[in-house]
């Protein structure tokens, strides 16, 4: 999965895509539909999500992570951006091998990608 170069450091243990790049490989269906992990509280899945997103609020992540494939490429999306970020940190360090922290969050896709998703 590509992955965008952008102002966090780059010995981040985890990888950034854009949205617009995973809309890319949302469309690409020889590419694999990577599992979307929405870190949001549950009301803020209710607002807006991503189709086929799972919710597992970040603070459930620490108990719930063995229900996910540690070797699946893995697209972590909160609000903005920075709960995912933690979230993603704690996966790998939980041996997780693939994670994308989507940058800017559900937020930034809706504002550069789907423009009708409600904002909050």
């Amino acid at each position: 999965m590509p992955c965008s170069r952008n102002a966090f450091a780059s010995d981040s243990p985890v990888k950034h895509i854009t949205p617009q790049e995973l809309q890319h490989r949302l469309g690409d269906a020889a590419a694999g539909k990577p599992l979307l992990l929405d870190v949001r509280e549950p009301w803020e899945f209710q607002v807006c999500r991503l189709p086929g997103s799972v919710l597992m609020p970040m603070r459930t992540v620490p108990s719930r992570h063995t229900e996910l494939d540690p070797d699946a490429d893995t697209v972590v999306i909160c609000h903005h951006g920075a709960r995912s970020l933690q979230a993603a940190m704690f996966l790998k360090h939980a041996g997780f091998t693939r994670l994308y922290n989507l940058t800017g969050g559900m937020d930034a896709w809706a504002r550069t990608v789907e423009a009708s998703m409600p904002v909050y």
